[in-house]
């Protein structure tokens, strides 16, 4: 059987991480460099070593961890975060209010849709892979 790992970036699960992510990174390049609240029109390049890897959110199954590339997941507008999770991660069904771009970067990725979970309609994205996954 194939293992499943249905990895959607829930911005109100994650809002909670990203947020403390965020506030601390600031307060740590204050007068270094912009927030990236405020270099909205400024490059942002981040390199694998920058990255601050927390624990995924209450929300989300234990586990998992994320890193908040850029923009704020607490607020309206573009942000990136990456996920990292344990082969045969699992995400409940669930619903998130913008759209939500996923990026498989190494292993695979299972995705599925709807309001029950069902591992034999879910579909493998394999690295490289790549899909959007519109507002429910």
């Amino acid at each position: 059987m194939k293992k499943i790992a249905l990895l959607f970036v829930v911005p109100f699960a994650l809002s909670l991480v990203a947020l403390a992510a965020e506030q601390k990174e600031s307060a740590k390049h204050s007068g270094k460099t912009k927030s990236s609240q405020s270099a909205t029109a400024e490059h942002i390049i981040v390199n694998p070593a920058d990255l601050k890897w927390v624990d995924a959110p209450p929300g989300l199954p234990p586990g998992a961890k994320m890193a908040v590339l850029e923009g704020d997941p607490t607020k309206k507008g573009l942000f990136t975060v990456r996920m990292q999770a344990p082969t045969g991660y699992k995400i409940p069904p669930h619903t998130h209010p913008t759209a939500e771009r996923i990026t498989v970067i190494s292993g695979a990725f299972h995705l599925g849709m709807g309001d029950k979970f069902d591992e034999a309609a879910g579909q493998e994205l394999a690295a490289g892979g790549f899909a959007v996954c519109q507002p429910v």
